[in-house]
């Protein structure tokens, strides 16, 4: 069986030869490039390049034959925008941090000491007031070809040497996530209050330049993509960002006609992969509603988001992608037999009748021991057969 079939019959819902597994293919189920230097040296694999596709968490792209050793069953394309050289317009420092300032005027920074991850520093509408004020802005243009530059060629050099199933990653633009990004936590969700017309402008602003990557994406790719990947973060440890009610009244229906546009574009079948961090429960009917196929990254720690739950609730319209092990507190720190163990306990759960794609809860973090990223892979080689 073929990785791209494996995947297909996960996809639908049927059990493959055995649980498929992705590492790598987006920008929320990597590596981060502390780790994977422990981890190439762990394998006896030296003399790479070792190139960090998003500095923003320090994911690097994986060379062919770490995924190839692994086994891993995906491949992803990548716009040229998530490069550093092009994400990253201005950069400075100062004692303690380096500051980079993105296409957006988003400000980030990361410290000197210890550092590894940026976080925002500034956002650039925080004393924006007025709809008006916007309307001059200077707003990415994420239709632009040299976004997409040889995407097309990377598409159907994967397909013809790997069989693996591609995934499409997104644009660094989201429809709730970055226009609080844009105009500061706090100020965003009092707007949803006090200024809820604001807060509209500036998702249908996020939006139209999703609609816009996605319509000159499929305008530049044959049919390659099987999956293409999109999100936004709506959860915390314990509850929804935001009330559900809320989440219907302002977020869902422009989640829907991304999604349903999305897959008017595509010149054949493609399924709608969604990330959302934290305890979504609430928000999953919805998800389901307006044609989510995948939901990532099952962080089976938060509130309600227990996997034999969610399996038994929703595995019949949902696929699991994620949710193979939990990267804040079980993959970085416990023995290998608690991970292995922890691997063993999440595939009894969510392999049967399919629809799971293994990865870990989110990206493999700076503080992972190679040791325990084998043991992982170990755990789901062992139990991973059907």
């Amino acid at each position: 069986m073929t990785s791209e079939e494996r995947i297909l019959l996960a996809l639908s819902h049927k059990e493959p030869d055995r649980v498929p597994f992705d590492l790598g293919s987006t920008i929320v189920t990597g590596i981060n490039v502390e780790a994977y230097k422990n981890l190439l040296s762990h394998l006896g694999i030296r003399n790479f390049n070792i190139n960090v596709l998003y500095e923003r968490s320090g994911i690097v792209e994986i060379d062919e034959e770490v995924l190839r050793k692994l086994k891993v069953d995906t491949r992803g394309l990548f716009p040229n925008s998530y490069r550093p050289t092009y994400w990253a317009k201005r950069r400075f420092e100062d004692k303690n941090y380096k500051y980079i300032v993105d296409e957006w005027g988003i400000k980030w920074k990361q410290s000197k000491e210890n550092g590894y991850h940026y976080d925002i520093a500034e956002s650039p509408f925080k004393e924006i007031q007025k709809i008006e004020e916007l309307k001059d802005y200077s707003w990415p243009i994420h239709s632009e070809s040299i976004r997409l530059k040889g995407i097309n060629f990377r598409a159907k050099k994967l397909r013809e040497e790997t069989n693996c199933a591609l995934v499409l990653e997104s644009e660094l633009a989201e429809t709730f996530t970055t226009p609080f990004m844009l105009r500061g936590y706090e100020n965003f969700y009092i707007d949803l209050i006090d200024k809820p017309k604001l807060t509209c402008y500036l998702m249908d602003k996020m939006l139209d330049i999703q609609l816009g990557y996605w319509e000159t994406v499929f305008e530049n790719i044959e049919e390659y993509p099987l999956i293409v990947r999109t999100g936004d973060d709506l959860g915390s440890q314990t509850t929804t960002l935001i009330s559900p009610d809320m989440y219907k009244k302002y977020v869902k229906p422009r989640h829907g006609k991304l999604f349903s546009s999305i897959k008017k574009f595509a010149k054949g079948d493609v399924y709608i992969f969604f990330h959302s961090d934290g305890a979504v429960y609430d928000l999953i009917p919805d998800f389901i509603d307006i044609g989510v196929d995948i939901l990532n990254p099952v962080q089976y720690t938060a509130s309600k988001m227990e996997t034999k739950r969610l399996k038994k609730e929703f595995g019949k319209d949902l696929v699991f992608w994620g949710g193979g092990v939990d990267t804040q507190n079980i993959l970085p720190s416990r023995d290998v037999e608690t991970i292995k163990e922890e691997v063993k306990r999440r595939i009894n759960d969510l392999a049967p009748d399919g629809g799971f794609v293994f990865t870990p809860v989110h990206n493999i973090q700076y503080d992972v021991p190679a040791q325990n990223i084998i043991a992982m892979w170990e755990a789901l080689q062992q139990y991973g057969e059907y």
